[in-house]
């Protein structure tokens, strides 16, 4: 068997990754009862539809808002380092801000916690976009090294921050 042979053999067999808190496609329009996010077309957003009044949308926990329920996330980040210590404020600061900017744009994407862990913080996000984003922000601000992994049997992503001084 040759190389393109055994790749398209490994792939034939590998199933897709399935986010268990995704939501069948809905017909019609949905509103979370918790955020006000609404549902149509596939997608969550908090636009709602201009020149449209939805009389019949039925109430949905928007995926989000059962993961901070279930304290579920999809992602989590985990920084560390002295320079974690002497820089706290501001780091926290750059996690607050890009959330804010990335949750103005995607409905799902939120912080669900910050934790102290130790000599660690820990960040735990709705979604796998928000945690690779501010980890890209980390590093473009604070440099430090950044290790990113995939869950491979689930829908997840764990980031790894630290830097020394």
């Amino acid at each position: 068997m040759n190389k393109f042979q055994q790749s398209q053999k490994d792939n034939l067999f590998k199933t897709s990754t399935h986010d268990p808190y995704r939501l069948p496609r809905v017909e019609g329009a949905a509103i979370c009862p918790q955020c006000n996010a609404v549902y149509q077309g596939g997608n969550w957003t908090w636009k709602h539809p201009e020149n449209t009044v939805i009389h019949d949308a039925r109430t949905v926990k928007c995926p989000a808002c059962r993961r901070i329920v279930d304290n579920m996330p999809a992602g989590t980040l985990t920084l560390s380092g002295s320079f974690l210590q002497k820089h706290r404020k501001e780091i926290i600061n750059l996690i607050e801000n890009t959330e804010k900017k990335e949750k103005a744009e995607h409905a799902l994407e939120r912080i669900i916690n910050l934790t102290d862990s130790a000599a660690d913080l820990i960040v735990t996000t709705t979604g796998i976009h928000l945690a690779n984003r501010l980890g890209h922000a980390l590093e473009a601000a604070f440099k430090g090294t950044v290790d990113y992994q995939y869950g491979d049997d689930e829908y997840g992503l764990t980031v790894n921050w630290t830097r020394d001084e």
